[in-house]
C-alpha cells in the first residue's frame, strides 16, 4: 500500500465499486462462475453453486414480488444461519427492497418495537421458537400481511393463528419458479433497475442507550467495503470463508454475504458456534475474523494443551513462539528483517507453529482480523508469537464494518489501524470520534418510512467512541464517551481499559468496573464456564455447579491474582480495590449483554444493584 497515497486508493476504491450492485454481481458471478461453490452447510454433503443461487434467488424472488413486497419495502428475517437465510436475503434486494435479519435473542417486547418501527409487511421466520415469539404481537402488527416459514414442522401451529397469511417457504419458491419460467424477463427487469445508492439491508443497533435504531445501509457502502478488504487484506479469488456470526452483525454480513459475493467465494455455513473449531478444521479458510472473545478463547485453549506438554516440547514451542514474537515486533516498528532471522523464522514455523495453527484451522489463513470490542494486547501478542498476526480493526454498523484498520505492513499492537481510504476521521475537542466518507451509512429509518441523516452538517457522525490519534496516525480507542467513570474525588476513569486488562485472564469472561459517583473503583467479574470448570477439575476441586465454584478459595485468590496483575498496569485512581465472583453466566437471553455481547451497563448496574452497594458498605 505504500507505493500508493491515501487519496489515489481513495480514487481506485471508488472506481472499482462505481455503479455495482449485488444483484449485479451475483449475476456475473452465476454467468462467469457458474460452477463454483457458493454456500456449503458444515456437516451437510451438497453444495450450492453461484448459478443455483441465483435460479433460487431469482424463484424467491418472483414469489415475494407476488406477496407484495417491492422497492423500498422493509422485510424482517428471524432465523439461524442456513442457505435459506441467504437466499431470502438476496432475494428481496434483488426486488429493491430492505431486508432486515433481526437477531434470534430478541425478546417479544423487543420485537414488538422492531415490527412496528420497521413497518414491514412481510417476516420470514425459521420454526416454531420464533414463531412462539412473534405470536403474542401479531394482532399489533396491523402492517404485517405474510408469515414465511421455513421449517415445515411449525405450518400446523401457525395456521391455527389469527392476523397474517402464513406461507411456506417450499411453497413461495415453488409458485415463484413457476413465474420465472413463464415471465423470466420480470425477475431482469427488477434487479436492473436497482442502482447503487439504493438501500441493500438495514441492521437495528442493539439498544444499549435507548431505543434500537434502524441503520440502512446501501449498495454502494458494502461494495466499497469489500473493495477496502480485498486491497487491505489482498484476499484471493474465490476465498473460502466460514461464517459464524450472526447476520444480524455488520461483521458477518460483510464478511459472510457482500465480501464473497464480491469475490465470487465460497462460504461455509456454522449454524452452531460451538462447533466452530470444527469447521475450521474441515474449511481451513483464507482468512478468519473472529470477536476478541473467540481469540480469548482459543488462547486458553492452547495455553492449557503447552501447560500438560512435555517439558521438551514446550521448550521447542517457546523457542519457535520468541522467534515469531522478535519478528513481529520488528514488522510493528516498521523494521527490516534480517535474512538469518527470517530463515530461522521460517524454519522454527515449518517444524512447530504451523501444526499448532492447524489445530485452529488456520495454518492456511493469509489473514486474521479482531473487531467489535478491545482485545487484550496480551492476546494479540501470544497469537503472533504463534505466527498469527491479528489485525485489529474499527467500526460500527454505521460505517458499514471497518472504518479504521491496521494491514499486515502497517499495523501498531493496542491500536486499531488507519482509516480506511476514503474516510475521514477527526477528534472532538473531548476525544470522540467523528468521522465521514463513503462507508457512512445512509441514515436512520424513521417510523414514516423515511431515512434521516445520522450527521451534522460537515457530513461528520459522531460515534460515542473516544480515541487518541499518534503522530503515525494510528488511531487507538480509549472508551466509549457515555461509558465514563467520574468518581466522586472528580476522576475520570475509563472503565474499557480496566475491564480489557481483566478479561486477559482465561478464567474471566466478563469483567464490569464500577465506580462512578463512588469513591473508588470496584468490579463485578463473570467466570467463562468452560474454562473454569477445566480449571477447578485440575486442581481436584469438586464444585457442583458455577454458583459453587464461584466460592471456592482457590478460586477467589486465582480472580485476586488477575486483579493485581491488571492494578499493576494501572494508575492509582483506576485500579480495582475490591471485587466480586457473581455465580451466574451472563447472556444476551438473561439480558446483561446485548446479542453482539456488549454489555448492558444500566441492566447491570440494577440487577446487582445490592451487591455494588455490599462492596462500598465498609466505607
Amino acid at each position: 500500500m505504500a507505493a500508493h497515497t491515501t487519496a489515489e486508493l481513495a480514487d481506485r476504491y471508488a472506481k472499482a465499486a462505481d455503479g455495482l450492485t449485488i444483484p449485479a454481481l451475483v449475476h456475473r458471478n452465476a454467468t462467469e462462475f457458474a460452477t463454483h461453490p457458493a454456500l456449503t452447510t458444515l456437516g451437510a454433503d451438497d453444495t450450492i453453486t453461484w448459478a443455483e443461487l441465483r435460479d433460487r434467488v431469482a424463484a424467491i424472488s418472483r414469489g415475494l414480488a407476488g406477496m407484495g413486497l417491492g422497492p423500498g419495502d422493509r422485510m424482517l428475517i428471524m432465523m439461524a444461519s442456513r442457505p435459506e437465510h441467504w437466499l431470502v436475503d438476496l432475494a428481496a434486494a434483488h426486488l429493491g427492497a430492505v431486508p432486515s435479519t433481526v437477531y434470534a435473542t430478541l425478546s417479544t417486547d423487543q420485537l414488538r418495537f422492531l415490527g412496528q418501527h420497521s413497518a414491514s409487511e412481510i417476516v420470514v421466520l425459521e420454526g416454531a421458537y420464533q414463531l412462539d415469539k412473534w405470536a403474542p404481537i401479531l394482532a399489533e402488527l396491523p402492517k404485517l400481511r405474510h408469515i414465511v416459514l421455513v421449517d415445515e414442522t411449525a405450518e400446523t401451529a401457525a395456521r391455527a393463528l389469527a392476523g397474517p397469511a402464513i406461507v411456506a417457504l417450499r411453497e413461495l419458491e415453488a409458485t415463484g419458479a413457476a413465474a420465472h419460467v413463464a415471465d423470466p424477463a420480470a425477475f431482469e427487469r427488477a434487479w436492473q433497475a436497482v442502482s447503487a445508492d439504493q438501500p441493500v439491508t438495514m441492521l437495528y443497533t442493539s439498544g444499549t442507550t435507548g431505543d434500537p435504531k434502524g441503520v440502512v445501509i446501501s449498495h454502494r457502502n458494502v461494495i466499497y467495503q469489500s473493495v477496502a478488504i480485498e486491497h487491505v487484506l489482498q484476499v484471493p479469488n474465490h476465498p473460502r470463508s466460514v461464517a459464524y456470526l450472526p447476520l444480524a452483525h455488520i461483521a458477518e454480513r460483510m464478511l459472510g454475504i457482500y465480501s464473497p459475493i464480491y469475490r465470487a467465494g465460497h462460504v461455509t455455513i456454522c449454524a452452531d458456534p460451538t462447533q466452530l473449531l470444527s469447521a475450521l478444521g474441515q474449511v481451513r479458510p483464507d482468512g478468519f475474523f473472529g470477536v476478541p472473545r473467540v481469540w480469548e478463547k482459543m488462547v486458553a485453549g492452547i495455553q492449557a494443551k503447552f501447560a500438560a506438554a512435555e517439558p521438551p516440547m514446550r521448550a521447542a514451542v517457546e523457542a519457535a513462539t520468541a522467534v515469531a514474537l522478535e519478528v513481529f515486533k520488528l514488522k510493528a516498528d516498521g523494521k527490516p528483517i534480517p535474512d538469518e532471522l527470517a530463515a530461522k523464522r521460517a524454519a522454527t514455523d515449518e517444524k512447530v507453529l504451523r501444526p499448532i495453527r492447524a489445530l485452529l484451522g488456520l495454518d492456511n489463513a493469509l489473514w486474521a482480523g479482531s473487531g467489535a470490542a478491545p482485545i487484550p494486547v496480551e492476546v494479540l501478542l501470544f497469537l503472533a508469537g504463534l505466527g498469527i498476526d491479528v489485525i485489529e480493526v474499527w467500526g460500527m454498523t454505521e460505517t458499514t464494518g471497518t472504518a479504521t484498520t491496521n494491514t499486515p505492513t502497517d499495523f501498531r499492537t493496542g491500536s486499531v489501524g488507519k482509516p480506511v481510504p476514503g474516510m475521514d476521521l477527526k477528534l472532538a475537542d473531548d476525544g470522540e470520534i467523528l468521522i465521514r466518507g463513503p462507508l457512512l451509512c445512509m441514515g436512520y429509518l424513521t417510523p414514516d418510512g423515511g431515512i434521516e441523516s445520522p450527521t451534522d452538517a460537515d457530513g461528520y457522525l459522531a460515534t460515542g467512541d473516544v480515541a487518541t490519534v499518534d503522530d503515525d496516525g494510528f488511531v487507538t480507542i480509549t472508551d466509549r464517551k457515555k461509558e465514563i467513570i467520574i468518581t466522586s474525588a472528580g476522576k475520570n476513569i475509563p472503565p474499557a481499559r480496566i475491564e480489557n486488562l481483566m478479561r486477559a485472564h482465561p478464567l474471566v469472561a466478563q469483567a464490569v468496573a464500577i465506580g462512578d459517583r463512588r469513591p473508588y473503583v470496584t468490579a463485578l467479574v463473570v467466570l467463562d464456564e468452560e474454562m473454569a470448570t477445566g480449571w477447578a477439575k485440575g486442581r481436584g476441586i469438586e464444585a457442583p455447579d458455577l454458583a459453587a465454584l464461584a466460592a471456592e478459595p482457590d478460586l477467589v485468590a486465582e480472580i485476586q491474582n488477575a486483579v493485581d496483575a491488571a492494578n499493576e498496569k494501572l494508575a492509582r485512581p483506576e485500579q480495582i480495590k475490591t471485587f466480586h465472583i457473581l455465580p451466574v453466566a451472563w447472556t444476551a437471553e438473561s439480558g446483561e449483554l446485548t446479542p453482539k455481547l456488549s454489555m448492558r451497563r444500566r441492566v447491570i448496574g440494577e440487577r446487582y444493584a445490592q451487591i455494588i452497594d455490599a462492596m462500598y458498605a465498609t466505607e
